[in-house]
């Protein structure tokens, strides 16, 4: 059986590899499909029996997870929300307004601006620096958490990158501010150590990484919107018939055999059968297809269709996550969860990323301490200092999780965009193979056309204005697509007439 979980602490693709591997290697489990994007994981289990075992590997591998069933669905439903978006946003400019006056007092100091007379006293600009980029460290403290809590259970990702980058460049300067504090009478080496000082590194780097959080946080916020808009088709409540009276009930209270009613302009809150009525129906919400379809007793209707002209009384089928709009979801969902297979591939490198990244990093260290003295060194700057700086860049740049990100917002934009525009993909297969074709065929008219019928030429063996007189007389009380068609052609003509 398959159960799906929310999974809470995951930043990067490397978080989403050792959420996979944790729960992978766990007896009774057949299949796992993580997904950073939505935050979810699916996973194949014998009996219900492992969940509690699985939350404890998720646990163990240093983040959160809680089984996605009918107790919480309300989270479920939320989890296409975008708050995520906001609150990047606001850490983003809380961090700009900050890391401003920190890289101006920084940069003043080294270059000789005007810093409102802070430039005497070097001491006091340490400990400005240092405040300032200690409380933009505090405001993105997200990055050390989820970094370092990674780094304890054995697995670092790329917040671990940030984390190490913007750590180590505050304590080196925490360093050095200990030390002009020691020589705090030696204006010569209080000079000398304060041009020594990265506390702007340290606040720089998680800014610079929000940014592409952020922007990473509203793609997913846009790309999701598709998905929402399928959910909220489900109607919300409908007319069902109990105890011989019309009673108004949710749509999810609705069940199997029930006898339930749709006026005209209403949609089907569940799937069924006519047992009583005549109309036309829209179900171009479900099969794109503009144009009406007539309906009659023993035609099946579908969740979210609208009735368009008589009353009908029906016979539910389906209800609940059975019905047919409820199963395009699950599609569209499955298809942001598949991996294509470049992500495949890019989830293996990113596994291994982060390890090698911090390695170059170190050893990039020792060799500038090494060959430090021999190199053309600023006057103010020391061999470590020049080291640590040279170490931190590695780090830094690359931070960004490009690699593991990059390819499933693709799949999910791609995915999102075609779903908004009534085209759904049953994997993230079939849209890699989809870039590869050279055309396409279509055997649906009304995917490629407006899909609402116009009079486009009259043969009549009378008066042509008096026979589009009569027939506009005739069908002005029909709501049928054709009559439509003809009620609007004789209107033009009407004020064609009037205007001439």
């Amino acid at each position: 059986m398959k159960k799906r979980f929310k999974v809470k602490g995951m930043t990067c693709s490397a978080c989403q590899t050792h959420v996979y591997k944790a729960v992978s290697k766990l007896d009774g489990v057949s299949d796992v499909n993580v997904s950073l994007l939505t935050n979810t994981m699916d996973v194949e289990i014998s009996d219900d029996n492992k969940i509690d075992e699985i939350n404890k590997a998720v646990k163990n591998a240093g983040y959160e997870s809680c089984i996605l069933d009918e107790e919480n669905k309300k989270e479920e439903n939320n989890e296409f929300s975008d708050d995520e978006t906001k609150r990047m946003l606001k850490r983003l400019i809380s961090s700009l307004i900050l890391l401003i006056p920190l890289v101006y007092i920084s940069m003043g100091y080294m270059m000789g601006w005007n810093i409102f007379g802070l430039d005497k006293n070097p001491l006091i600009v340490a400990l400005i620096l240092m405040i300032i980029s200690f409380i933009i460290m505090l405001i993105n403290r997200a990055f050390f958490i989820s970094g370092f809590k990674a780094l304890i259970h054995g697995g670092a990702n790329m917040d671990t990158l940030v984390a190490l980058g913007s750590g180590v460049a505050f304590i080196y300067s925490m360093v050095i501010l200990f030390i002009m504090a020691y020589y705090r009478n030696n204006d010569h080496l209080l000079m000398q150590y304060g041009m020594n000082l990265t506390f702007e590194t340290a606040g720089m780097v998680p800014t610079l990484i929000t940014i592409g959080k952020t922007l990473e946080a509203y793609s997913k916020g846009k790309t999701t919107n598709a998905l929402k808009a399928l959910m909220d088709l489900k109607p919300k409540e409908g007319t069902v018939i109990r105890d011989g009276r019309e009673i108004k009930v949710l749509a999810k209270d609705i069940k199997i055999d029930d006898i339930f009613i749709v006026r005209p302009g209403e949609s089907f809150p569940v799937d069924g059968i006519i047992i009583e009525g005549l109309s036309s129906v829209d179900e171009s919400a479900l099969t794109g297809e503009s144009m009406p379809v007539d309906k009659n007793i023993g035609d099946n209707v579908f969740t979210a269709t609208i009735n368009q002209n008589g009353i009908l009384k029906c016979k539910s089928t389906s209800v609940g996550d059975d019905t047919s709009l409820s199963k395009i979801i699950k599609m569209v969902y499955d298809a942001n969860q598949s991996k294509a297979k470049i992500s495949k591939l890019a989830d293996k490198v990113s596994g291994i990323f982060v390890p090698i990244v911090i390695t170059i990093a170190i050893i990039g260290f020792i060799c500038w301490m090494i060959i430090g003295n021999n190199v053309n060194l600023d006057i103010n700057e020391s061999t470590l200092t020049y080291s640590i700086n040279r170490a931190v860049m590695v780090l830094v740049i690359s931070c960004p999780c490009a690699l593991g990100l990059a390819t499933p917002v693709a799949i999910m934009v791609g995915s999102g965009i075609s779903a908004k525009n009534g085209i759904l993909f049953k994997n993230a297969i079939a849209i890699e193979e989809t870039g590869k074709g050279n055309f396409i065929v279509l055997d649906k008219t009304g995917t490629i056309t407006i899909g609402k019928p116009i009079v486009t030429d009259i043969y009549s063996i009378i008066d042509k204005k008096e026979f589009i007189s009569i027939s506009g007389s005739l069908e002005s009380n029909s709501n049928h697509p054709l009559a439509k068609a003809i009620l609007e052609y004789s209107k033009k003509m009407i004020i064609i007439k009037l205007i001439y």
